[in-house]
């Protein structure tokens, strides 16, 4: 009954991740609490302490440390907990030791989600009751972008995995739910997202096990057919397109942004302004900042929008200025570990579920790494899916 309580609480947390607020926080606790009692109850953590949960336990540390000494005072205590949420969620997803069955049952259940969150956003776009396309609990399309881009992923590798065992319905079932979460990623209008998510299921076609010619014909197939079908009848994407080659501004102002993160992160070097306390960096405050430095300053090379000033709008620029050289430090390690774990494929003899879920923390690692450069990824929701994807993969290669 323990584990069947863990498990419900896992698949509760899966479902409603992309859904419902408090129903996902509410989970998320509860599947802590019992798989830390049933690990007590058992006495078995899931094996001895490794250098893996050495750099959990400083990326989860760092943003309290951070938070000790930050630079400017508003949310850096708060900003912490999204890093001990999914942090914890990929520590214990590590030590947890799912078996084939139990860990489909959680990805099966994220992809269901991802399907329920799809048709309530397209809904919403149907009545006008929203101008984008957004998962409910994921919120911005940005967000949702990022998180239906690993949820491609996932649903790709999965569909290589059952392809052979498959009967032909299952796999046009397969290919079909490849090609939505392909048509949302266009219609979010994200280009970062979009070639992520395709570039990461080339890769992982290209890495997978044995020869499989029909599959991958198949698939990339589908993949061109979609992409240009949906490329050349989704006049947002094509106009956001148009409208930054002619503005001169691919990066859609990002580089003011950055260049305020780069001040801030000059001025308070090693814990920066805290994490969650990049809209307090004000114009005032940056022109203050440089002139105390002895450096010149022009307004007009930064961006203080308050919406796109709330984040660096990247990964690695929002870390340098919230967490200084203290909390980007941990970070570009643990994506670096991340990086090596999945450069190490599983055997040709290891069966499906490991490829499985070494096909999912590829792509999250893909989505998360490539997006991070221009969007703020490993954050919230698409956050804990990245790092649950992670720990399950981390999971499978040490049981083997």
């Amino acid at each position: 009954m323990s584990r069947r309580l863990e498990i419900g609480a896992l698949l509760a947390l899966c479902f409603f991740l992309p859904l419902y607020e408090a129903p996902k926080s509410i989970f998320l606790v509860l599947y802590l609490i019992i798989w830390a009692v049933n690990r007590a109850r058992a006495r078995d953590w899931g094996g001895p302490w490794d250098l893996w949960d050495s750099l959990f336990a400083a990326w989860i540390a760092s943003g309290f440390v951070v938070a000790a000494f930050a630079g400017l005072q508003g949310s850096e205590w708060r900003g912490p907990l999204d890093l001990l949420r999914y942090g914890s969620v990929a520590w214990v997803a590590r030590r947890s030791r799912y078996d084939a069955r139990e860990m489909k049952l959680a990805l099966g259940t994220l992809v269901a989600s991802a399907l329920a969150g799809l048709a309530w956003g397209y809904a919403n776009l149907w009545r006008g009751a929203s101008n984008w396309l957004n998962l409910n609990s994921v919120g911005h399309v940005n967000h949702t972008a990022i998180y239906l881009a690993i949820m491609l992923t996932l649903a790709w590798s999965w569909t290589f995995a059952g392809w052979k065992g498959w009967s032909a319905w299952r796999r046009l079932a397969a290919l079909a739910v490849n090609a939505l979460f392909i048509f949302s990623l266009v219609v979010t209008t994200s280009r970062s997202a979009l070639g992520a998510g395709v570039g990461a299921m080339i890769l992982i076609a290209a890495l997978w096990r044995g020869k499989g010619g029909r599959p991958r014909a198949a698939m990339l197939a589908m993949v061109a057919v979609a992409v240009l079908g949906v490329l050349a009848h989704s006049a947002p994407f094509v106009e956001k397109y148009e409208r930054a080659v002619h503005a001169s501004d691919p990066l859609g102002s990002r580089h003011a942004i950055w260049r305020a993160a780069f001040a801030a992160w000059q001025r308070y070097p090693w814990f920066g302004v805290g994490m969650d306390n990049f809209s307090q960096i004000s114009l005032e405050r940056l022109g203050q900042w440089r002139r105390e430095a002895g450096r010149d300053f022009d307004p007009r090379l930064y961006d203080i929008s308050p919406y796109r000033f709330s984040h660096g709008h990247s990964l690695y620029f929002t870390a340098l200025a919230e967490r200084g050289i203290v909390g980007l430090v941990p970070l570009v390690a643990l994506l670096l570990a991340w990086l090596v774990a999945v450069a190490r494929r599983p055997r040709p003899e290891d069966g499906d579920d490991h490829w499985l879920a070494w096909g999912g923390a590829l792509g999250a690692w893909f989505v998360t790494a490539g997006v991070g450069v221009v969007n703020t990824t490993l954050h919230h929701e698409h956050g804990i899916l990245a790092a649950l994807l992670l720990g399950l993969w981390l999971s499978k290669r040490a049981g083997r």
